[in-house]
């Protein structure tokens, strides 16, 4: 079977939970989830610390290449969970999962490494929750989707806007009621400024295994401007700002209309502003169309010039006949066609009912409580034996969908996809590109081999 059959008839066949899995959370009542993080840096331990927020938790296991990440998480999580013990700590995921088997596995780590972890914790019998995109290239997220349904896994995806209190509020008011009318354009932009060149190569520091940092990637000597955090400006581990933003607002709007894939993609852009000779190698300019026949949505990313939009620095704009709706991770605006009252809603927030929100250094407060909204409905979600509301599927969709944005920059032509047949249509080069090639020893999963 190839990977087009398997994904008409092998995910399909597979594609409901089971009764099973969702009992696992019911049976321990009150008995601490067994969880394990995977990738210990800002926001692998800021969803930790959510979780261990709303449900009963002892962590079992964390694993990073960077052994000062695991130190500082093992004193965090102490600190946090009931029992006051430390997890044990490790250096590669696979030991955490076949030692310390959790029922729950947080995945953290940088983009190009969230396939393997994901797939092998379905395996290993783990739920998963993991940060978007969910890929690096659109077959990772082929397997992952694949996986989940073969071994019966809960998958949420860190698409935490779809939990987001006043974003949903405007959705009801502005859209399901009718107010906002029909839509045929939508904006959806990031005026974020382009970081700064990175430092000389270097040996990486004795705290940190930088051959399993690069892992299956294309090699890239070590910089200390990459990691932590910075590793988003290199090509190799990631897909960008396009990978990073476009996705959560993409997976909004899609959301906010029931939208599956889009007929078509296409992107122009590139490094058109950054001085020649940096070491960043990710695009600071695209403009890409997601076209779904009636309607058309823009994603535009400038990182120069002056930002046109002061308050909406990253947000969406809903082009409605009745009026216009502008949204962001912070607040909404209402502008009705014809004059009148605008309409305005700030950012639900928590941080006096969760104090340690602000004791936890860069805990971004304005996700706070959809991060464990979000994280509610994974757990109910695996207790009930349901789909999650960003489940695997839905995750894949909206990464695969910026993928292509990137693939269709890159070779400067647009794509077509047929979503029935997983492919670009007449467009070889492009689906060559489906799937990197894996360094090293390192496999690529595909729907077939998982």
């Amino acid at each position: 079977m190839d990977r087009r059959e398997f994904l008409q008839t092998g995910i399909g066949a597979a594609a409901s939970l089971t009764a099973l899995n969702a009992g696992l959370y019911a049976a321990a009542g009150d008995k601490p989830l067994r969880v394990g993080l995977i990738g210990c840096g800002w926001y692998g331990k800021t969803d930790l610390f959510h979780l261990m927020q709303v449900a009963p938790v002892e962590v079992v296991g964390l694993c990073d290449v960077d052994k000062n990440a695991t130190e500082e998480a093992a004193k965090l999580v102490a600190g946090r969970q009931a029992s006051g013990k430390r997890p044990p700590m490790f250096g590669d995921y696979r030991d955490l999962l076949a030692q310390q088997k959790p029922e729950i596995a947080v995945i953290g780590t940088p983009d190009h490494w969230h396939c393997l972890p994901m797939v092998d914790a379905c395996k290993a019998g783990a739920d998963v929750y993991v940060q978007k995109p969910i890929s690096y290239d659109v077959v990772e997220g082929e397997a992952m989707v694949a996986a989940a349904r073969k071994y019966n896994r809960t998958a949420q995806v860190g698409l935490q806007r779809r939990s987001t209190k006043h974003l949903m509020d405007a959705r009801d008011r502005y859209i399901r009621s009718g107010k906002l009318g029909k839509v045929a354009a939508i904006d959806i932009h990031s005026y974020y400024g382009s970081p700064s060149d990175f430092p000389p190569a270097e040996k990486p520091p004795a705290n940190m295994d930088w051959d399993m940092f690069v892992g299956p990637a294309d090699w890239r000597d070590y910089s200390p401007g990459i990691h932590p955090r910075r590793w988003r400006a290199c090509r190799e581990f990631s897909n960008g700002q396009t990978g990073d933003l476009c996705v959560h607002l993409l997976d909004l709007v899609r959301y906010y209309f029931d939208l599956g894939w889009p007929k078509s993609i296409s992107a122009t852009g590139g490094i058109l502003m950054r001085s020649p000779g940096t070491n960043i190698n990710t695009h600071d300019t695209q403009t890409a169309l997601f076209d779904y026949d009636d309607m058309h949505i823009v994603w535009t990313q400038r990182n120069w010039g002056e930002n046109p939009e002061p308050d909406y620095p990253w947000g969406v704009t809903l082009y409605g006949e009745k009026g216009t709706l502008k949204i962001s991770v912070w607040q909404y605006h209402f502008y009705p066609k014809n004059g009148g009252a605008v309409e305005t809603a700030k950012a639900y927030e928590e941080r006096e009912k969760y104090p340690e929100d602000v004791a936890h250094k860069e805990t971004e407060l304005f996700a706070a409580a959809a991060t464990r909204a979000h994280m509610k409905n994974f757990l109910e979600a695996r207790q009930e034996g349901k789909k999650p509301v960003a489940d695997i599927e839905e995750g894949h969709i909206s990464s695969a969908c910026c993928i292509l944005a990137n693939m269709s920059m890159e070779l400067g032509r647009g794509l077509t996809w047929d979503a029935e047949q997983s492919q670009v249509v007449g467009d070889d080069e492009a689906n060559q590109r489906l799937a990197r090639n894996y360094r090293g020893d390192w496999v690529h999963p595909t729907p077939e081999n998982i």
